[in-house]
């Protein structure tokens, strides 16, 4: 198995992480408010790449450049205002909305590919991304028709900011080590997270997380976001968008809603209708055209010849 379908599968292991465990979050962001949640998340799995790196991979925190924290920052705020945007837009509109607009970054990662890596798209994966969307419409719409809301536009703004972060993950994951830029990244979010916690949630939020944080559904809720979804999720991505392109990660990262469906079905007692079914076989078809049909050369010269191990000394 080569490279790049490994990388495929891995990122398709985070969408299932992060899918089956949506109703964990869910659950615990009830208790302790959205912004308070992500700056304990991001801020401890940053940590926690940080010492594996020093643990185990020392030599990569020597690769470190100001270079390296520009980008991360820069990645960094932009998965922060992904997450930030979407919290804010479910204020003023419906899950339902949220989950299909946030799900339009599998669409929009093609254009900012093409702008900003300067390679050509196949029309097989120009295909494979509509089809993911029109599931994504299936899935979330169950029977009935989207109505917009004033908070549609922060969500919109949420799909811009993800589908950039994953965009500029291509063009920066080749260049540096990918648990350093993985763990700076996510400090960022963290840092920002916190002061947006303390500007919006309030001083007294952050002072009583102590208290929440030892309540059952929060506590686990912490240690599978810190771990896997977030510090492993992050390391993954950034190690495997080496190896493949952006378009092909948003049309993967479009499967989470169809596992975060399936976990629902199992385990929250929702149900699953036919509308709901076809979308999800839609995504899966989009998801597995854009996996089997090769991708343009340029990919395979710019990414998978390009990239260099580094080397021990």
């Amino acid at each position: 198995m080569n490279r790049s379908r490994m990388a495929d599968l891995s990122l398709l292991l985070v969408a299932m992480m992060w899918g089956c465990t949506f109703l964990i979050v869910q659950s615990a962001v009830r208790v302790l408010p959205p912004l308070a949640f992500n700056s304990t998340r991001f801020t401890g799995a940053a940590l926690l790449l940080a010492l594996i790196t020093a643990t185990f991979y020392r030599r990569e925190w020597m690769k470190l450049s100001w270079s390296m924290v520009r980008h991360s920052l820069l990645l960094g705020v932009f998965l922060f205002m992904g997450y930030g945007f979407q919290t804010v837009g479910l204020l003023y509109t419906t899950t339902s909305n949220t989950g299909f607009i946030t799900g339009l970054s599998v669409v929009l990662v093609p254009f900012l590919s093409l702008a900003l890596l300067k390679h050509s798209i196949s029309r097989y994966t120009w295909f494979s991304a509509v089809l993911a969307a029109a599931g994504l419409y299936l899935l979330t719409f169950t029977g009935t028709a989207m109505s917009l809301n004033k908070g549609d536009g922060l969500i919109l703004l949420c799909a811009v900011a993800f589908a950039l972060q994953v965009a500029y993950t291509g063009v920066y994951a080749p260049r540096y080590p990918a648990l350093p830029l993985a763990a700076l990244q996510l400090a960022v979010v963290g840092l920002l997270s916190i002061a947006g916690s303390l500007i919006f949630e309030g001083a007294g939020t952050l002072a009583q997380a102590g208290e929440l944080i030892g309540k059952p559904d929060v506590l686990w809720a912490l240690l599978i976001s810190i771990g896997p979804t977030s510090a492993f999720a992050f390391w993954i991505q950034t190690a495997c968008q080496k190896y493949t392109t952006p378009s092909r990660v948003a049309i993967i990262y479009a499967m989470e809603p169809v596992f975060a469906a399936q976990t629902g079905l199992a385990f929250g007692g929702e149900t699953l209708g036919v509308s709901a079914l076809w979308g999800c076989l839609c995504i899966l078809a989009g998801m597995l055209m854009a996996e089997l049909t090769p991708e343009p050369g340029h990919f395979k010269r710019n990414y998978l010849f390009s990239y260099r191990p580094f080397r021990k000394k």
